[in-house]
């Protein structure tokens, strides 16, 4: 076991990582509920940065269906974040061996 050239790898790994993450970041995930009806965008950080309403949908007797729209389409377009984020640090880990649970 050369020590040296597992920190060596580590020290890559690690700024390897560091880059997928920031462009993960400026990446954005789109999710559409309701028919279309309210849109939202996140980055890969999981930052929502706009949601979309069709004004049809803002009724002010029933702002309960609004809410719930509202929340799912922040909920799947952050899910589709992470699912991207997952994905990307199974390449980078992919092949070190690493023990059950240990992986990123």
């Amino acid at each position: 076991m050369n020590i040296a050239k597992m920190m060596k790898q580590a020290q890559q790994m690690q700024k390897k990582m560091g880059q997928m993450q920031e462009e993960l970041a400026e990446k954005n995930f789109e999710a559409s509920v309701g028919g279309g009806k309210v849109t939202v965008v996140a980055n890969g950080a999981g930052e929502v940065s706009s949601i979309k309403i069709d004004p049809a949908v803002v009724d002010p007797d029933d702002v309960e269906m609004l809410e719930d729209l509202v929340l799912s389409g922040v909920k799947q377009a952050i899910a589709q974040a992470k699912e991207e984020s997952a994905a990307e640090m199974s390449k980078l880990t992919a092949g070190l061996g690493l023990p059950p649970g240990m992986g990123f």
